[in-house]
């Protein structure tokens, strides 16, 4: 991806807790390298992150008749895209003029080489994924399910595993801006009506606390 210096973030550690948080990606890989435009696979998946002492590495589903499933064979290689927080910026915000719009957003690609899963891997990486999203409810759904049930809807997913061997990450976030006008964009998305300007402006906030600044 395009990835001006100002932009690229170099925090494994808060790359990878926006991956964490922001769970749900694109994941692509490549039927075929032949000929000018090769044919891409996508699927559009919620991963979970495990932080290994060996590496990172996100795991995932496919539901067993999607083709894609079919690429995870330890050697094709894919690509996670994790988006976070995005929105419209005004210039109206900004102490600083002539200046135009823009929008800010974050985003990680994640690459890797990703392979099957066993019936028994898959069926605790479903359990994982429920728990996570459970977690905290005032009535967390207790997974009662009727055996021969559960084991049918078992049957028709199968999980991958996927290391990182690489990523890139972008945070857009005005760091090419003057403190003052990132604090009149923190201000401007606060007050804007929609949940996901204030969700941005609030990731900003923590992003440049996290790095000491404002």
């Amino acid at each position: 991806m395009y990835l001006p210096e100002s932009f690229n973030e170099p925090d494994r550690e808060l790359v990878l807790d926006l991956i964490d948080e922001y769970g749900f990606a694109t994941v692509i890989s490549w039927t075929s390298t032949d000929g000018p435009l090769p044919e891409p696979m996508v699927s559009h998946l919620p991963l979970l992150l495990e932080r290994r002492p060996e590496g990172p590495v996100v795991v995932g589903h496919f539901a067993r008749a999607n083709p894609h499933a079919q690429l995870c064979d330890g050697a094709t290689p894919a690509l996670a895209i994790f988006s976070g927080p995005h929105g419209y910026i005004s210039p109206s915000w900004y102490e600083t003029t002539p200046a135009v719009p823009t929008w800010n957003y974050v985003v990680a690609h994640v690459y890797g080489r990703p392979t099957l899963l066993g019936d028994d891997e898959s069926r605790a990486h479903v359990d994982h994924l429920i728990e996570r999203h459970e977690r905290g409810r005032a009535a967390p759904w207790p997974g009662d399910l009727p055996p021969d049930f559960r084991a049918k809807q078992l049957q028709a997913i199968v999980g991958f595993r996927m290391p990182i061997e690489r990523i890139e990450a972008k945070f857009k976030l005005g760091q090419n801006r003057t403190q003052a006008d990132r604090a009149g964009t923190f201000a401007g998305l606060e007050r804007e009506p929609d949940g996901a300007s204030r969700e941005l402006a609030a990731f900003a906030r923590r992003y440049y606390a996290a790095k000491g600044e404002r």
